[in-house]
């Protein structure tokens, strides 16, 4: 579960914004502040995981207040929630390295998007293993934002396709079930889904039958 502390200097606001967290899977909102001053004892006593940061607070600028909460004893991430549309403002929100930048007004879609897309950047973080410089790319590729390149002979509109499929999926699924639902070949929908599991997006699992060969199993993750 990802502990998320809720600062924002409008009480309405705050409570709008635990609502969208709450709804989401596998968050969970620890705390809400509405100051630097409660942002700093709260991140000192809850230790969340993550902020949902507005910039304009009534004693501090958002981003004044994440350097300094980086330099304590818990340095947790930070999507900054804000109305600051100022290129400065995200030029240094991209140098203290927030986790996403969402402008306001926004709707659940958009706040959800952004919390699976940390949720699936943390996960890739915390299981990775770096033998050599492909694994390192693949970790800056990932967590940077930036799409993994395609192995020769897979196209992006296909790769979507297949993204979807298997993000819509509410169990884990086989090639073939996902090559039924976009209209390919099981061996050209087991090249993307194979992919994406090398890149950390998909999960694959065996599922052993009474005879033959295990069955792989994909599940979206990224």
């Amino acid at each position: 579960m990802i502990r998320v502390l809720v600062v924002d200097d409008d009480f309405m606001v705050a409570r709008i914004h635990v609502g969208f967290v709450e709804k989401v899977d596998g968050f969970a909102v620890v705390g809400v502040a509405h100051s630097g001053a409660e942002t700093v004892e709260a991140v000192e006593r809850l230790r969340p995981d993550l902020l949902l940061l507005d910039l304009y607070l009534p004693d501090r600028f958002g981003l004044d207040l994440l350097a300094e909460v980086r330099t304590g004893p818990h340095p947790c991430d930070a999507i900054v929630i804000t109305a600051a549309k100022e290129s400065e403002s995200v030029r240094a929100a991209v140098r203290l390295g927030v986790a996403d930048y969402l402008l306001k007004p926004f709707g659940f879609p958009d706040l959800e998007e952004r919390l699976r897309r940390y949720a699936g950047q943390r996960s890739l973080l915390a299981r990775a293993e770096v033998t050599g410089q492909e694994d390192v790319d693949r970790v800056f590729l990932r967590v940077g934002g930036a799409a993994p390149p395609l192995p020769k002979g897979l196209s992006p509109e296909t790769a979507r396709l297949v993204e979807d499929a298997l993000g819509a999926a509410s169990a884990p699924v086989s090639a073939t079930e996902i090559a039924e639902t976009v209209g390919m070949s099981r061996v050209s929908a087991r090249r993307y889904l194979e992919h994406f599991a090398q890149m950390g997006r998909a999960d694959v699992r065996l599922r052993y039958g009474s005879t033959g060969r295990p069955e792989r199993q994909y599940r979206w993750v990224g």
